[in-house]
Formats: C-alpha cells, sequence, structure tokens
C-alpha cells in the first residue's frame, strides 16, 4: 500500500503539462536546421497548410504540421512536413545535424513536366497524376475569376503553375495531404491522431541570431581594435533586443493557438480548443511568400 502511495505521487508529479509542450515548441526554432512553422517563406508560394495533433500513452505527443508550396526555382510542388513532439523518431539528417522536417513531391513528374513550360501551364494542359489520381486541370481563365484568383497574365491566356494548383486544391485538396504513411515516418505507430486542423490562427517565428556568434567571423576580426568590440556588443545587444520581442509576440507560447493546442495534447480533450482568433493560413493571408 505504501509503495502504491509512492509511485502515484511520483507519477503526478511528472504529469505532462501544457507548459511542457510549449517549451518544446518555443524552443523548435532554437536548434540547427530546425524551424517552426513556415507560411512565408520567400522562395516558396504558400498552397496550402494543415495541423495533425497526436496523442499516446506514458505522455507522448507529436504535432505534424504540413505546408504545400511552390518553389519556382526549382521548379517543383513540394510538400513539407514539420515534426514537433517528445517521441519523434527518423528524423532527417543535414550536414551532420537533426531536422525537423522533410519533403515529398506529391505530383508524378512525368505528367507535371508534360504539361508545364517554366512556370505555366501549357494551352493544352489536360490533368496531373497526384498520388496516382488523375486531377484535372483548367486552363478556363472564368473558373479562376469564380474562385478569387487573379491572373498574372504575363503573356494574354497564361495561367501560371501556382495559379493552377491553387485552384486545383479547391476541390482536390486530399490528394494533396500527407498520407498516414508520410504522416508516421517521423511519430511512433501508436500515437492515435486526435485533432485535424485545415485553418488556423498563425504567427511566423524566426528568432535571429548575431553574425558574431559564429567562430569563422570572430576569425577574421582584429578584436584588439575597440571599435570592432564596439561594434560586437551592440549587435548583439540588438540581437538580443529583437529576440526579447520575437519570443514575446510571436513563439507560438505567446498566442491563443497553441495555448489551446497544448491543453488539448495535455489532456487529449479536443474540446479544449475553441478559438476567438480568425484563422489566417489561408495562402491569401500571406502575399509575401515566395516573393524573393
Amino acid at each position: 500500500m505504501i509503495l502504491f502511495i509512492v509511485t502515484s505521487s511520483i507519477k503526478c508529479l511528472f504529469m505532462l503539462t501544457p507548459s511542457d509542450i510549449l517549451v518544446t515548441l518555443d524552443n523548435s526554432a532554437a536548434v540547427n536546421y530546425n524551424h517552426f512553422i513556415t507560411l512565408s517563406h520567400p522562395y516558396v508560394y504558400l498552397i496550402d497548410s494543415r495541423l495533425n495533433i497526436f496523442r499516446g500513452e506514458n505522455d507522448d505527443w507529436a504535432v505534424a504540421a504540413e505546408v504545400l508550396g511552390y518553389n519556382p526555382r526549382g521548379g517543383y510542388i513540394t510538400s513539407e512536413i514539420f515534426y514537433f513532439g517528445n517521441c519523434l523518431i527518423n528524423l532527417e539528417n543535414y550536414q551532420g545535424n537533426t531536422i525537423n522536417s522533410y519533403s515529398n513531391c506529391p505530383i508524378d513528374d512525368k505528367s507535371f513536366n508534360a504539361t508545364t513550360d517554366i512556370e505555366s501551364l501549357l494551352p493544352d494542359a489536360g490533368f496531373w497524376i497526384v498520388r496516382g489520381e488523375k486531377m484535372p486541370l483548367s486552363t478556363n481563365k472564368q473558373d479562376y475569376d469564380k474562385a478569387g484568383i487573379t491572373l498574372d497574365e504575363y503573356e494574354p491566356g497564361q495561367i501560371q503553375i501556382i495559379e493552377a494548383v491553387r485552384l486545383a486544391i479547391i476541390d482536390h485538396a486530399l490528394l494533396f495531404r500527407a498520407t498516414d504513411v508520410e504522416l508516421y515516418k517521423s511519430i511512433p505507430a501508436n500515437l492515435k491522431k486526435i485533432l485535424v486542423l485545415d485553418e488556423w490562427y498563425h504567427r511566423e517565428f524566426n528568432p535571429v541570431t548575431s553574425p558574431f556568434d559564429s567562430p569563422n567571423t570572430l576569425r577574421v576580426l582584429d578584436l584588439g581594435q575597440e571599435f570592432i568590440q564596439n561594434m560586437i556588443r551592440e549587435d548583439k545587444e540588438r540581437t538580443a533586443r529583437l529576440n526579447k520581442e520575437e519570443w514575446e509576440n510571436n513563439s507560438p507560447g505567446s498566442y491563443e493557438t497553441w495555448q489551446q493546442l497544448a491543453a488539448v495534447i495535455a489532456t487529449g480533450d479536443t474540446s479544449i480548443y475553441q478559438p476567438t482568433l480568425a484563422p489566417n493560413s489561408h495562402w491569401k493571408n500571406w502575399p509575401e511568400s515566395g516573393a524573393l
């Protein structure tokens, strides 16, 4: 009886709390080559996004955030999955560092290349093969007008790839969403998916670093010069100030979305998620994505 009471007390002391989850999320961008969810990547046009929340026994939890985007430099449409949690497995590596994301291309290369010319659809483009299924394409300008998609038309009648896929996602979103096999790549199979969000209120979270934190920068400077030392000190103070503002205003733990989702994960009660902030994860709210 005494042993039971002691064991139970210890278990209660280490019970998962929303604060534990928020600390993990807040620090997700503080590790080399790790990032929080990015909807406004300057090189990638945002198309669609989704949040998948997982929970298991023994306080295991994970979040898999899908971000579908188009990178015109690479000429491909990718689904990037960002992973967060306390039990992640099989994470990717880059230059000897573990990273929290990986990408896959849901569109068959052959069908994509046969219907596109650099950044636009060919006039006779008919369909793409997406995850093994034939998905029709539209070259009818009226379809885009009805969907509220303004065509850039660098040439008369031209339809950009990003415009075509943003129209296609309206009726064929499920074809582009990650499969369970893809989602569970870095999540233990015993965790259950308890909540899926196709829209939510999001803030970009990008902690900054000082260039003087790099030993390579310090090597090329004569640290004996007083003005160099002052420059370093001022830059580090500026970086600290900007980071303080970034953490206070944009870190996951600073706003309602993740505060509520952390409580959902900690308790398993999805009814806790009752957002009052209007969702902004739709691509129209992130015009800076792909701007460079």
